[in-house]
């Protein structure tokens, strides 16, 4: 295809997607939408989308409605204008990544079908599906906003944002060695097997899924039963998996701030920290979680010796196993230190990437006694 056809297909499939041409430059917008240009230059950030020059006319009539449309919200005092930008980011982040794994997916379609990647086919093919996808997304929003609400709308604002829930960590022991040793292709039939796997469990244990990072999950579950049936199920559908590396997790219980779809707080912290120090195919919790889990007749717990990990002195930690569950004979133990030892486990000391906020808590210095 020429440059002036793919020119020509580019402003096509924008027309199609945005709904008209780019016309406005960021004052036109913020006179036709009645806003300020400070608030809707941060509103457009905080969507993601890289900052226009000011003689740049890359704007449409829909970011006139968007802005206006916000700004309306604010002024109502339904939000507050920090709150919309901490909305906006989020949506922002999320959309983004659903735009482009839908977009992969297209490229995927048209290299399997060379036809479609003619200009006036690919046109029609992007102007047919996107009204579908809009009602698809629309129609989850709707489904995900409804179960939300009956469980929220009812609740404090303390109970909402900060509230008593497991916190855990999942991810695939030896990942990286094997982003060395696989091709593209396999390390996403690897990868999208994972989040499969990881989306089935989580939602059939009534947990949630906060975000996922390629080889690691981050999720919340309301109940410790939940927390735990999540982390070893995980664990036991991976292990009869032969497409995804075995997992190691980290559990821990406690409150819990709940922030655009993020969570935050030192229990989040304290599960990264035990998922760094599990071995494969095994589940680490807290001291509150042990406790809570004690005396489900269902679990065996047994407790460890405190260990230091960054952030925490004397971490207190206990191995989690279904009731039954045989634990590993001396054996079995010895060959997986060896394995460890000699690197053929993989990357097990690396801790979850998964961005947590920093710590407060530092480790103490150990006081050498005098003689």
């Amino acid at each position: 295809m020429t440059e002036p056809a793919q020119d020509a297909l580019r402003q096509r499939i924008e027309r199609i997607l945005l709904g008209g041409e780019r016309t406005y430059t960021r004052a036109e917008v913020a006179e036709r939408s009645g806003v300020p240009p400070e608030r809707a230059t941060a509103l457009w950030r905080a969507l993601g989308f890289a900052t226009a020059a000011e003689d740049d006319a890359v704007f449409t009539d829909g970011d006139v409605h968007a802005v206006r449309t916000v700004n309306e919200l604010i002024q109502s005092g339904l939000i507050d204008p920090a709150a919309a930008i901490s909305s906006a980011r989020m949506i922002g982040q999320h959309m983004s990544r659903l735009a482009e794994s839908q977009v992969l997916m297209l490229r995927d379609i048209v290299a399997a079908n060379p036809e479609l990647a003619e200009q006036r086919q690919l046109g029609r093919l992007v102007e047919r599906l996107t009204p579908d996808l809009e009602q698809l997304q629309d129609f989850v929003w709707r489904r995900h906003l409804a179960a939300y609400s009956v469980r929220m709308l009812v609740a404090s604002d303390a109970e909402i944002d900060e509230r008593r829930q497991v916190v855990g960590f999942a991810d695939m022991v030896g990942f990286t060695s094997l982003t060395r040793r696989s091709t593209e292709a396999e390390l996403v039939t690897v990868v999208d097997r994972f989040e499969t796997i990881a989306a089935e469990v989580v939602a059939d244990n009534h947990g949630r899924i906060v975000k996922m990072l390629g080889d690691e999950v981050l999720f919340v579950a309301d109940s410790p039963t939940d927390g735990a049936e999540i982390a070893l199920t995980l664990l036991a559908v991976t292990e009869a998996d032969h497409d995804v590396p075995p997992l190691r997790a980290g559990l821990a219980l406690g409150r819990v701030l709940n922030r655009f779809g993020d969570v935050y707080g030192s229990v989040v912290n304290i599960a990264s920290r035990l998922t760094s120090i599990a071995r494969p195919g095994s589940v680490l919790v807290d001291r509150e979680l042990a406790d809570a889990l004690e005396d489900e007749a269902g679990y065996t717990i047994r407790h460890r010796r405190p260990v230091a990990v960054r952030g925490y002195a004397r971490l207190r930690s206990s191995s989690l196993r279904r009731a039954g569950d045989e634990p590993p004979t001396l054996g079995e133990s010895a060959q997986r230190l060896a394995a460890e030892v000699l690197g053929l486990v993989g990357d097990e000391e690396e801790e979850p990437h998964i961005p947590l906020e920093p710590d407060d808590d530092r480790p103490r210095r150990s006081r050498r006694r005098r003689r």
